[in-house]
Protein backbone atom coordinates (compact mmCIF):
# COMPACT_ATOMS: atom_id res chain seq x y z
CA UNK A 1 0.00 0.00 0.00
CA UNK A 2 1.28 3.60 -1.17
CA UNK A 3 1.11 6.26 1.24
CA UNK A 4 0.91 9.99 0.24
CA UNK A 5 0.10 13.82 0.91
CA UNK A 6 -2.28 15.54 -1.59
CA UNK A 7 -3.12 18.94 -1.99
CA UNK A 8 -6.85 17.59 -0.31
CA UNK A 9 -4.58 15.87 3.01
CA UNK A 10 -3.59 12.79 3.79
CA UNK A 11 -4.95 9.61 1.70
CA UNK A 12 -3.95 6.00 1.22
CA UNK A 13 -3.98 4.36 -2.12
CA UNK A 14 -3.39 0.86 -3.32
CA UNK A 15 -3.23 -1.22 -5.98
CA UNK A 16 -4.48 -4.12 -6.06
CA UNK A 17 -6.99 -7.07 -7.62
CA UNK A 18 -10.15 -6.92 -8.00
CA UNK A 19 -11.99 -9.09 -5.44
CA UNK A 20 -14.12 -11.40 -7.45
CA UNK A 21 -14.47 -9.34 -10.35
CA UNK A 22 -10.98 -11.44 -11.55
CA UNK A 23 -7.71 -10.32 -13.67
CA UNK A 24 -9.74 -8.25 -16.07
CA UNK A 25 -10.25 -5.43 -14.14
CA UNK A 26 -7.84 -2.55 -12.68
CA UNK A 27 -8.89 -1.58 -9.71
CA UNK A 28 -7.60 1.40 -6.76
CA UNK A 29 -8.73 1.51 -3.32
CA UNK A 30 -8.87 5.06 -1.83
CA UNK A 31 -9.53 5.88 1.55
CA UNK A 32 -11.48 8.96 0.61
CA UNK A 33 -14.67 10.42 0.78
CA UNK A 34 -17.20 8.68 -1.47
CA UNK A 35 -18.53 11.91 -3.17
CA UNK A 36 -14.90 13.04 -3.19
CA UNK A 37 -14.02 10.09 -5.45
CA UNK A 38 -17.22 10.08 -7.30
CA UNK A 39 -16.02 14.06 -7.99
CA UNK A 40 -12.49 12.91 -8.75
CA UNK A 41 -13.84 10.64 -11.17
CA UNK A 42 -16.33 13.04 -12.89
CA UNK A 43 -13.10 15.65 -12.99
CA UNK A 44 -10.66 13.10 -14.48
CA UNK A 45 -12.88 12.32 -17.40
CA UNK A 46 -13.53 15.74 -18.25
CA UNK A 47 -10.45 17.30 -17.95
CA UNK A 48 -8.83 14.64 -20.04
CA UNK A 49 -11.40 16.59 -22.70
CA UNK A 50 -14.04 13.72 -22.83
CA UNK A 51 -18.04 14.09 -23.17
CA UNK A 52 -19.55 12.18 -20.07
CA UNK A 53 -22.21 10.43 -21.78
CA UNK A 54 -24.12 8.57 -18.74
CA UNK A 55 -23.56 8.82 -14.88
CA UNK A 56 -25.44 6.19 -13.57
CA UNK A 57 -26.41 5.58 -9.90
CA UNK A 58 -26.23 1.76 -9.36
CA UNK A 59 -26.01 1.77 -6.16
CA UNK A 60 -29.34 3.91 -5.46
CA UNK A 61 -30.91 1.15 -7.73
CA UNK A 62 -29.82 -1.93 -6.23
CA UNK A 63 -30.76 -0.01 -2.98
CA UNK A 64 -34.12 0.57 -3.95
CA UNK A 65 -35.13 -2.29 -5.43
CA UNK A 66 -33.56 -4.59 -2.65
CA UNK A 67 -37.06 -5.04 -1.29
CA UNK A 68 -38.83 -6.65 -4.53
CA UNK A 69 -36.09 -8.68 -5.64
CA UNK A 70 -35.89 -10.17 -1.70
CA UNK A 71 -31.93 -9.08 -1.50
CA UNK A 72 -31.34 -9.51 2.63
CA UNK A 73 -27.77 -7.58 3.00
CA UNK A 74 -26.69 -4.16 1.65
CA UNK A 75 -24.13 -4.64 -0.73
CA UNK A 76 -22.60 -1.05 -1.11
CA UNK A 77 -23.09 2.02 0.87
CA UNK A 78 -22.65 3.87 -2.50
CA UNK A 79 -22.26 3.16 -6.39
CA UNK A 80 -22.27 5.00 -9.50
CA UNK A 81 -20.33 4.73 -13.07
CA UNK A 82 -19.41 7.15 -15.88
CA UNK A 83 -19.54 6.37 -19.33
CA UNK A 84 -17.79 7.84 -22.36
CA UNK A 85 -15.80 7.35 -25.49
CA UNK A 86 -13.04 9.06 -27.82
CA UNK A 87 -13.90 9.77 -30.75
CA UNK A 88 -9.91 9.66 -31.93
CA UNK A 89 -8.98 7.00 -29.87
CA UNK A 90 -12.19 4.38 -30.58
CA UNK A 91 -11.23 5.28 -34.30
CA UNK A 92 -7.86 3.94 -33.83
CA UNK A 93 -8.51 1.08 -31.95
CA UNK A 94 -11.50 0.12 -34.40
CA UNK A 95 -9.70 0.89 -37.58
CA UNK A 96 -6.96 -1.51 -35.79
CA UNK A 97 -9.76 -3.99 -35.36
CA UNK A 98 -13.29 -3.13 -36.84
CA UNK A 99 -14.73 -5.62 -33.75
CA UNK A 100 -14.09 -3.66 -31.17
CA UNK A 101 -17.36 -1.48 -30.98
CA UNK A 102 -17.94 -4.14 -28.59
CA UNK A 103 -15.75 -2.07 -26.22
CA UNK A 104 -16.92 1.17 -26.43
CA UNK A 105 -18.12 3.34 -24.20
CA UNK A 106 -15.51 3.15 -21.75
CA UNK A 107 -16.84 2.53 -18.03
CA UNK A 108 -15.33 3.86 -15.03
CA UNK A 109 -17.34 2.97 -11.97
CA UNK A 110 -16.67 3.72 -7.93
CA UNK A 111 -17.99 2.33 -5.30
CA UNK A 112 -17.62 1.67 -1.40
CA UNK A 113 -18.68 -1.39 -0.20
CA UNK A 114 -20.78 -1.35 2.22
CA UNK A 115 -18.69 -3.99 4.60
CA UNK A 116 -15.77 -1.78 4.72
CA UNK A 117 -16.93 1.59 5.15
CA UNK A 118 -14.04 4.09 4.30
CA UNK A 119 -12.33 2.48 1.51
CA UNK A 120 -13.50 3.59 -1.91
CA UNK A 121 -12.49 1.59 -4.98
CA UNK A 122 -12.30 3.35 -8.35
CA UNK A 123 -11.80 1.05 -11.30
CA UNK A 124 -12.57 -0.06 -14.93
CA UNK A 125 -12.65 -3.21 -17.04
CA UNK A 126 -9.67 -4.44 -18.82
CA UNK A 127 -9.75 -4.62 -22.83
CA UNK A 128 -8.06 -7.73 -24.02
CA UNK A 129 -4.12 -6.36 -24.64
CA UNK A 130 -2.66 -6.37 -27.55
CA UNK A 131 -3.06 -4.09 -30.86
CA UNK A 132 -4.50 -0.53 -30.00
CA UNK A 133 -6.39 -1.40 -27.48
CA UNK A 134 -3.24 -0.82 -25.08
CA UNK A 135 -4.40 2.38 -25.70
CA UNK A 136 -7.25 2.42 -24.29
CA UNK A 137 -6.04 0.41 -21.01
CA UNK A 138 -3.57 3.26 -20.52
CA UNK A 139 -6.21 5.82 -20.56
CA UNK A 140 -8.63 4.58 -18.29
CA UNK A 141 -5.82 3.40 -15.71
CA UNK A 142 -4.56 7.25 -16.02
CA UNK A 143 -8.10 8.30 -15.30
CA UNK A 144 -8.66 5.79 -12.47
CA UNK A 145 -5.48 6.56 -10.81
CA UNK A 146 -6.27 10.43 -11.31
CA UNK A 147 -9.39 10.46 -9.59
CA UNK A 148 -7.90 8.48 -7.06
CA UNK A 149 -5.10 10.65 -6.40
CA UNK A 150 -7.49 13.80 -6.17
CA UNK A 151 -5.29 15.47 -8.60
Amino acid sequence: MKSFISGLGLMSLAIMPAQAAGDDIFTVVAEVPFADAAQGVNDAIVNKGFKIDYHGFIGEMLKRTAEDVGATRQLYKDAEFFTFCSAVISRSVMEDDIGDIAYCPYVVFVYEDASTPGKVTIGHRKLPEGGKRDQVNELLNEIVTTAADGF
